[in-house]
C-alpha cells in the first residue's frame, strides 16, 4: 500500500474543497468555523494533560470526537448534500453535556460573583477552551447567516462553553481557588 501524502498541493492557490466537492477560498466562512472548532479541539487536548479525574477525561475524549463531528458537519455543503451520519450531532450529545454539567454543578459551591479565569493550571486551560468555544459559536452563526446549520450543532457548541466554565470552576475548587471579580479595584 502506498503511503498517502500529507501535502496535496491542491490548495496552493488559496482554495480548498468542501465535502461535496465545491472549491472555496480559504477565507470562506465555513473554513473559519471548522478551523476554529479544530483549534478548540487542540486546546481540549492541551487541557486533558492537566486533568486527573478519569470520568472527566472520558468526557473530554468524547467532546474531542464530537468536535471532529462538528468540523465535519461544517465542512459539508449542507445546502447541496445531506451530511453523513458521522457528521451529525444529536440530542443525545447535548443531553450528555447537560448531565455532566448538572453533575459538576451539584458538587460546587453556589456562584454569587463573577469568576475570573485562573485558579489553577487546569482551570486556566478550561477557561481558554471556554473562550475559544464561544468564538467557535460566533463563527458557526456567521455560517448560519449564509447556509443551513442544524440547530443541534449550535446547541451543542453553546452547551459546550458552559461545560468548560463548570469544569474550570471544579478544577479551581479542587486544585487551587476561584478568583472572583473585585469591583472595588475598578
Amino acid at each position: 500500500m502506498k503511503k498517502s501524502l500529507v501535502y496535496t498541493k491542491t490548495g496552493d492557490k488559496g482554495t480548498t474543497s468542501l465535502v461535496g466537492g465545491k472549491r472555496v477560498v480559504k477565507s470562506h466562512v465555513r473554513l473559519e468555523a471548522y478551523g476554529t472548532a479544530d483549534e478548540l479541539n487542540s486546546f481540549v487536548g492541551f487541557l486533558t494533560e492537566e486533568i486527573d479525574d478519569e470520568h472527566d477525561l472520558e468526557t473530554l475524549s468524547y467532546i474531542q470526537h464530537k468536535l471532529f463531528t462538528v468540523g465535519s458537519y461544517l465542512a459539508t455543503e449542507t445546502e447541496a448534500i445531506p451530511p453523513k451520519a458521522a457528521s451529525i450531532i444529536t440530542e443525545k450529545d447535548i443531553a450528555l453535556l447537560e448531565n455532566e454539567m448538572d453533575r459538576m454543578d451539584s458538587e460546587l459551591p453556589p456562584l454569587r460573583q463573577f469568576v475570573l479565569p485562573g485558579g489553577s493550571e487546569s482551570a486556566s486551560r478550561a477557561h481558554i477552551c471556554r473562550t475559544i468555544c464561544r468564538r467557535t459559536e460566533r463563527c458557526i452563526y456567521r455560517v448560519k447567516e449564509e447556509f443551513p446549520v442544524d440547530e443541534h450543532v449550535l446547541m451543542f457548541v453553546n452547551r459546550l462553553s458552559d461545560y468548560f466554565f463548570l469544569l474550570a470552576r471544579k478544577e479551581s475548587n479542587k486544585k487551587g481557588k476561584e478568583i472572583f471579580w473585585n469591583q472595588s479595584l475598578i
